[in-house]
């Protein structure tokens, strides 16, 4: 599991939907044995996930959370329309 692993750099939600996005990304790294970063990036959905990467999204306030494990970044995001 990701406890202990897990760096949180950025985020704007709550600390309940912050747990539920680490315990999704330990279900995807973990039981379902995905390493690629596309690969998690299908499982997960509106997310960004890599080693070395620099973004600027638009979302709703409350749904957002950049976080690392180990060398890979993951950012989670809900995306706002126009």
């Amino acid at each position: 599991m990701l406890e202990g692993k897990a760096v949180i750099g950025e985020t704007d939600m709550l600390q309940t939907m912050q747990d539920n996005a680490l315990q999704l990304a330990a279900k995807t790294l973990d039981f379902l044995d995905v390493n690629e970063a596309t690969d998690i990036a299908r499982v997960i959905k509106q997310c960004i996930v890599g080693t070395d990467f620099g973004s600027f999204v638009t979302h709703y306030y409350g749904s957002f959370i950049h976080f690392s494990i180990g060398s890979r970044a993951i950012l989670l995001f809900r995306g706002s329309a126009g």
